[in-house]
């Protein structure tokens, strides 16, 4: 799906979707967009199947679930490597998320979540015998996170104005 494929309507949908996936309606956001729940329903099927969203999940407070260390480990893979590195490093135990990035020494950003230090040990271990170099180890004290403003169509009525 090319960017110019995706008009305010879609937005609207990916705004209310990053508000509360869980508990809005196809209905609650064809109010919003002034469209219908067919509509909705469709859009929605459509920016699933063409990999605008990619699925839905929880945002768990791994504090509050009896994990209490968040750990971002800044990693060096080399380049060719980079992208075929990322499902393996995501099997990794205590591995939440990988990040690639691209500018910088440091190209893979790893989270993992445990409950002590002897939790996060070991998958910095089996970083480095993938091959990786860890380069810095961050703990993280809070993770919010918040819809894309530009996806807004509140937003995006007061900046075309």
């Amino acid at each position: 799906m090319e960017d110019a494929d995706i008009d305010d309507v879609d937005k609207a949908i990916l705004y209310a979707l990053q508000e509360d996936a869980r508990n809005m309606s196809s209905g609650d956001i064809a109010e919003r967009t002034g469209t219908s729940d067919s509509t909705v329903r469709k859009r929605i099927q459509r920016l699933e199947s063409d990999g605008v969203v990619k699925g839905y999940s929880a945002h768990v407070d791994y504090q509050q679930s009896g994990y209490p260390l968040r750990m971002l480990l800044y990693c060096t893979a080399s380049i060719p490597e980079r992208g075929d590195l990322v499902p393996d490093i995501l099997a990794i135990d205590g591995v939440v998320s990988v990040q690639e990035l691209v500018t910088g020494e440091q190209n893979l950003l790893v989270t993992a979540v445990g409950e002590s230090d002897s939790d996060i040990t070991p998958v910095a271990q089996e970083l480095l015998e993938m091959g990786l170099t860890v380069a810095d180890e961050v703990l993280v004290r809070s993770h919010e996170t918040t819809p894309f403003g530009r996806f807004d169509p509140e937003n995006r009525a007061e900046n075309d104005g």
